[in-house]
């Protein structure tokens, strides 16, 4: 453990400049436990047994807690990390054996305005109770609570690491020296001191206690150095102190006056006694997130589940740019000048800035909390869940916080530290890293402009959208230059950012979304007006689709190359990427045809060697670079899962879309509890030891491909219309979607299923103008503002299993589902010898089926209630041998 302890004395000596600042009055601090809270146990909640390596994330927009379910973790007031490696020891009176509390962690608790773990014992039982206030008093950031119930009296010692370390990038020289603070006589036995966190400078210091604890071990300066544990001893009676609350308190000064002792013993006071208050307007803020936002109702419980926590995990890595961050004080104290035009920013930094942080992860011996940055795609991606659920108002700070960070020249932001603005941040290769920011910000600019009707962002920031497109079509040479006109990877990365062989010189991936970027730019322009602009952009987007259908097919493998070489050669690995040609709704691509050849990617992406239980891989793992441990060549990103059950949805693919949704819903309960991690093995089930455990666009591919393909919701608000193109499960009877926002107004839909037709419904009157519309063949208009979708006259009801960890992938996959006017054929893949059976829907009056490649069978009476199911079901099995089978299965009537 790495600390270094001395008396006030020691300090005195050692340090003088740093102890003339800290020995200003320091009044009698005053920090008493807290009366009970009475905490709101309503909304959604996540309660599992405890599995000690699995990690949990508290995360508010000032502060963020990050550890294990055994209880330890470390402590950041962004963007500093005050301390880490916390731990609990107990001794209880007349019980000779001390106790690790940590190893006696049972329960944990999620929920969306705090977490609990809780720890039981014969002699006690603790409860420990975190939370992150976006409204925290200045220089303090999360809570963590106390909560003893014990049996006798009880000594608990609380050890941790003293960090003091601003996050990566900004320098952090030595380790942090500690002083105990208690004014009056025998000031290192009395309670209601605190300890300061010294660094080597005069203008950065902690300060942390728990009401009414002691310090432990306070080596005197002659004493022969060593390194000695940080101690907070806090006596417990059992009568005192039932249902008190004792507070960890951490406050951190980053500048001469904050750092002083004396505020930060104030910043210590102020916490302590807000707490209660905190709480409940913490609290009542994710009640109306939570009341505010989409919700979906299905009979799949725990899809509407993950669908709510996706939400909160979202709404949870909102990020406080730090106030004064654009003056951050330096070691000396001196400020440093923000990030500037005159340093090729496009416009000066705000202090009141919000924005969106790619995810969290415990860092370490590190300073890099996981990813817990600002980073320009994963917020872009993301938005679409953000605008899906409606939260607008985030949407707009997260487009104006990359507008702000524009390039002179128009590119758009890959990566901005939370302490990028202490620093030459762009002296460091990060900040304009990537090629598809770019493209990425007029996509996402478009589609929060559909969502809101906001057409004033358009107009006030119209400079920037042209900027960017400038740069996105001054960055694709024509033949004349030896390119395709397409924009190329030499603007930086698209994809990976390690390939073997040498880095991509045009990816499929940015290749589509260029084309996407021009269809999306071309409505941009035509809601300004600027007709002949539009119908420029729109051109380019035909002519970049056809040259990507003549340059980056693939006639053996029937899908699209993974890159395109300057010779015009292509890399033909098998890959994710072409998924991305799904990723915009066909009112902004204006073609629903999205590839020429669409059919064999769409098989590719469901398949076992792109599609495992848990995910897609990047790679498929019959390419000889695969690699399950790799990060670039063969790992599950929830990310790729998102964007291949969109493509499977748009593509008239319900059964696989369903399956690689359910895989991402799956998550939300497979690590850190209620949000989805970064990436995991492509062998097994398991997320990579390093998978930044609360993922920012990992939780967003659960909202994206439920909105808009489960539902194929399509938001226009400037006709108020909203389109519904719906792939729901065949079983389903109903289904909701609550709270849609189309501009400023809120709706629900109801979808309800005979066994002809869905019925699409407002579930109230709808404000005046707003209207439904489906592109599917055969939708008809109803008087009462619904209208009506054919359904087929006979249906798959779809499938998924669940793996547990350490599972290899060995669910039955869906490659191809297509009808005829009298036919169903259904291609399906499963391991050599595998059996299945399928329950299957039929139109009312019933069909007389034929079936090839299966048995036809009435699935038996239910388990539970012994009564007969009302579907027939069609029973196979694949053939014997070894490895993977495909079969086709023909249903005719």
């Amino acid at each position: 453990m790495r600390s270094r302890i001395f008396t006030l004395t020691a300090v005195l000596s050692l340090l003088p400049a740093a102890v003339s600042s800290s020995q200003a009055q320091v009044s009698d601090p005053s920090f008493p436990a807290l009366p009970s809270i009475l905490f709101d146990t309503t909304g959604p909640v996540i309660q599992a047994h405890t599995e000690a390596l699995k990690p949990f994330t508290v995360a508010g927009e000032r502060g963020v807690l990050l550890g294990q379910q055994d209880g330890t973790f470390e402590s950041w007031i962004l963007p500093a990390k005050v301390l880490s490696h916390l731990t609990i020891e107990a001794e209880v009176e007349d019980y000779s054996v001390p106790i690790d509390v940590n190893q006696q962690s049972a329960q944990i608790e999620v929920r969306p305005d705090r977490t609990i773990i809780t720890y039981a014992h014969i002699a006690f039982t603790v409860r420990q109770i975190m939370f992150s206030p976006a409204d925290a008093p200045p220089g303090t950031g999360p809570v963590v609570l106390f909560e003893f119930d014990c049996l006798h009296p009880t000594e608990f010692t609380f050890r941790f690491t003293p960090e003091l370390r601003w996050m990566w990038p900004e320098r952090n020289e030595g380790v942090p020296g500690v002083e105990w603070v208690a004014p009056g006589p025998n000031a290192s036995e009395r309670p209601g001191g605190f300890y300061v966190l010294h660094s080597d400078y005069p203008g950065f210091a902690a300060a942390v206690t728990i009401p009414g604890a002691r310090p432990g071990i306070l080596a005197p300066y002659q004493e022969r150095p060593q390194v000695y544990p940080v101690e907070l001893k806090l006596h417990i009676d059992p009568i005192r102190d039932q249902g008190k609350l004792y507070p960890l308190l951490m406050a951190i000064g980053t500048d001469r006056t904050a750092a002083n002792s004396g505020n930060l013993a104030a910043a210590l006071e102020k916490l302590n006694a807000a707490i209660p208050a905190l709480y409940q307007t913490h609290s009542e803020t994710y009640k109306k997130i939570l009341a505010d936002s989409v919700s979906i109702e299905t009979p799949d419980k725990s899809l509407n589940e993950a669908f709510q926590w996706a939400v909160i995990s979202i709404e949870q890595l909102k990020t406080k740019t730090i106030p004064g961050q654009s003056s951050i004080p330096n070691k000396t104290g001196a400020p440093e000048p923000a990030l500037s035009p005159s340093k090729g920013l496009a416009s000066e930094t705000r202090d009141d800035e919000t924005a969106l942080v790619a995810g969290y992860y415990a860092s370490g011996d590190s300073a890099r909390p996981g990813f817990g940055w600002f980073f320009g795609r994963d917020a872009l991606y993301t938005l679409y869940a953000v605008n899906g659920y409606g939260d607008f108002a985030l949407s707009k700070s997260e487009l104006e916080f990359l507008i702000r960070r524009q390039r002179a020249d128009g590119k758009i932001m890959h990566e901005y530290s939370q302490t990028a603005a202490a620093i030459d941040w762009l002296q460091f290769p990060y900040m304009y890293a990537a090629a598809d920011s770019t493209p990425l910000f007029l996509l996402a600019t478009l589609d929060y402009i559909r969502a809101s009707g906001d057409t004033a962002f358009l107009t006030a920031h119209r400079d920037a959208i042209e900027k960017a497109w400038a740069f996105e079509t001054s960055h694709a040479p024509g033949p004349d230059q030896g390119g395709n006109g397409i924009y190329e990877n030499t603007q930086g990365t698209g994809w990976v950012e390690s390939w073997p062989g040498g880095m991509p010189h045009q990816e499929i991936y940015l290749a589509l979304l260029d084309q996407q970027a021009s269809a999306a730019m071309a409505q941009l322009e035509e809601l300004v007006g600027n007709k002949d602009a539009s119908a420029a952009a729109q051109l380019r987007s035909e002519t970049i689709k056809r040259t990507i259908d003549s340059q980056f097919y693939d006639q053996e493998k029937s899908c699209y190359a993974f890159s395109r070489n300057p010779n015009g050669s292509l890399d033909r690995t098998e890959t994710v990427y072409p998924a991305l040609a799904w990723w915009s709704s066909p009112a902004v691509t204006n073609n629903s045809t999205y590839l020429a050849h669409p059919d064999g990617c769409l098989q590719q992406l469901a398949a076992h060697t792109l599609n495992t239980d848990w995910g897609l891989r990047d790679v498929s793992n019959e390419e000889k670079i695969y690699d399950g441990m790799s990060y670039h060549q063969g790992s599950v990103w929830p990310l790729f899962t998102g964007w291949a059950a969109l493509a499977e949805y748009r593509g008239n693919q319900p059964l696989a879309g369903y399956q690689m949704l359910k895989e991402n819903a799956n998550l939300t309960w497979a690590q850190d509890l209620g949000a989805d991690t970064e990436l995991l093995s492509g062998d097994f089930f398991v997320p990579f030891g390093r998978s930044t455990s609360h993922q920012l666009w990992s939780s967003a591919m659960v909202v994206t491909p439920t909105l808009r393909g489960l539902f194929g919701v399509d938001i226009d608000a400037q006709t108020k219309t909203i389109t519904v193109n719906p792939h729901l499960p065949a079983n389903w009877d109903r289904a909701e979607i609550r709270n849609i926002r189309v501009g400023a107004e809120a709706v629900g839909l109801t979808f309800l299923q005979s066994k002809g037709e869905t019925t699409v419904s407002f579930t109230t009157p709808p404000p005046s103008g707003l209207k439904l519309a489906s592109t599917q063949s055969g939708t008809k208009s109803l008087p009462n503002q619904s209208i009506t979708i054919p359904r087929p006259v006979v249906a798959v009801v779809p499938f998924f299993r669940r793996p547990s960890p350490g599972d290899r992938t060995r669910s039955v996959r869906v490659l191809k589902e297509s009808y005829t006017q009298h036919q169903l054929s259904l291609t399906l893949e499963g391991p050599a010898g595998a059996q299945l059976e399928i329950p299957l829907v039929l139109s009312a009056p019933a069909p007389r089926l034929h079936v090839d490649g299966a048995e036809l069978r009435t699935q038996p009476p239910d388990s539970e209630t012994g009564s007969p199911v009302q579907f027939p079901a069609i029973s196979l099995q694949f053939p014997s041998g070894e490895g993977w089978k495909t079969t086709t299965v023909i249903l005719s009537w």
